[in-house]
């Protein structure tokens, strides 16, 4: 088993890995940025190294300082979380080079994954269902008409290198489609330093279902189920379910087996997730997440599987502690993320926490790393924490969460709770009946005195 294990994240994430670690008897290194010195994953690690000032760049970006602080600790394994270094291949080949483990997949493989475009070859080999669209790069607007036309419209633009809805446009009609080009590479080049975008057929309702792998790099992998996360805000997931409200266990067998047995032909290695677009029975694969998800506890919950634990076991070459036939599904999960932001408008909210207090009882987790008397800097994610509910059915989980949002406390900033109180009285929501817009109309008439 690895030793020593530098966690290279923040917040919540950091905390979730280093429980992990120290479940597992894993000495446990945090770095930290000037803004961090007092985060509650610092005060809890065995050791903990300064590694620059606020902005990320200069600190949990700062590739050559991270592995400075391995050298002076003695880590012998870092952890990534996700964002950040999570995905970046050339961090995993540093890390190979100076003899540390990286907890996850291979450089080839993030490398591979995560060009939107090769990501779509690879999985349309590896026999995965893909949205209809351009073979690759599209550079001339002559070029993406007649593949719209092909296709059909309406059609989105989507780029290369992108996440996050960053360089992501739809054209409805011919005439849209020159101007939405123009914008969707234009966004690309500013915000990934790559201007090259791709054509798929765009889906008019679809849902957000994501499936969970593990794999041991060695011809075995397994998946975990799915989680539906179609309620989401300008392409960021706000609430998921495992598993999903609008799959029957014939669907879910069968996207599971087509996702395990492809990550088993590609010798994946570590934690992955594989996204779809869903519609009209059909599933349309759209990228592969070469790291662990920030709604991976709702997994957890229905199978009873660490998913951190594994990835840890993975790295050590112990492989995988259980096999396909083992995995059982039990009850039903939900996840909201708690965000610093003014839930009217969604601007960001740093500031002093007065009070925290978190809910409790029976099938209830919060994964936060916050706490009365901490202050959230400015300069990174909002995100503060994650209520995790579970209940034997959706509907015993839905009461639950309805207590557990009454129960949560946060003083001194704004938060989104308003947000999921409101979300978990609407009848589409309780009946599992929406998709990917759904939150967005929502919200627009919503009046925002009421919001």
């Amino acid at each position: 088993m690895i030793e020593k294990v530098l966690i290279a994240n923040r917040g919540e994430i950091a905390l979730r890995v280093l429980r992990a670690c120290k479940e597992l008897g894993i000495k446990t290194v945090a770095v930290h940025s000037t803004a961090d010195a007092d985060a509650m994953h610092v005060l809890l690690a065995d050791e903990s190294v300064c590694i620059g000032p606020p902005p990320a760049r200069d600190s949990y970006l700062n590739i050559s300082q991270i592995v400075a602080a391995c050298e002076i600790t003695g880590a012998d394994a870092i952890h990534p979380g996700y964002g950040f270094l999570s995905e970046n291949a050339k961090f995993a080949e540093i890390l190979e080079a100076h003899n540390i483990t990286f907890i996850g997949p291979t450089a080839a493989h993030i490398r591979t994954m995560g060009d939107k475009i090769e990501a779509k070859k690879t999985a349309k080999a590896l026999g995965i269902p893909v949205v209809p669209g351009s073979k690759g790069a599209v550079t001339e607007d002559a070029e993406a008409v007649k593949i719209a036309h092909e296709i059909g419209f309406p059609v989105i633009i989507k780029a290369s290198a992108g996440g996050g809805g960053r360089g992501m446009k739809i054209a409805r009609t011919a005439e849209e489609l020159p101007i939405a080009l123009s914008t969707a590479r234009s966004e690309a080049g500013a915000a990934f330093g790559d201007d090259a975008v791709y054509i798929e057929k765009y889906l008019e309702k679809p849902r957000h279902i994501e499936v969970q792998v593990l794999g041991d790099g060695a011809g075995n992998a397994i998946h975990l189920g799915e989680r539906d996360c179609s309620l989401q805000r300008r392409h960021q997931k706000v609430w998921e379910e495992a598993s999903s409200p609008a799959l029957d266990d014939k669907a879910r067998d069968k996207i599971g087996t087509i996702v395990a047995n492809a990550c088993a032909k590609l010798g994946y290695r570590g934690a992955g997730t594989i996204e779809f677009l869903y519609e009209d029975g059909e599933f349309y694969f759209i990228e592969m997440n070469t790291r662990l998800q920030v709604e991976h506890p709702i997994t957890e919950a229905i199978t009873g599987i660490d998913l951190v634990h594994e990835q840890l076991r993975i790295a050590s070459g112990e492989g995988l502690s259980v096999r396909q036939e083992d995995v059982r599904f039990s009850g039903h999960a939900i996840e909201c993320r708690i965000n610093a932001e003014d839930p009217v408008n969604f601007t960001p909210s740093p500031g002093l926490i007065t009070h925290f207090h978190t809910p409790g009882g029976l099938g209830i987790r919060v994964d936060s790393g916050v706490y009365s008397g901490y202050r959230i800097p400015p300069y990174y994610d909002s995100l503060i924490g994650k209520l995790i509910v579970h209940g034997r059915t959706r509907q015993e989980c839905m009461m639950r969460l309805r207590r557990a949002l009454d129960e949560f406390v946060v003083d001194g900033v704004r938060t989104t709770l308003p947000l999921f109180q409101r979300l978990i009285e609407n009848e589409d929501i309780i009946e599992g009946n929406y998709n990917i817009h759904w939150l967005e109309n929502f919200l627009a008439q919503v009046p925002k005195k009421e919001a």
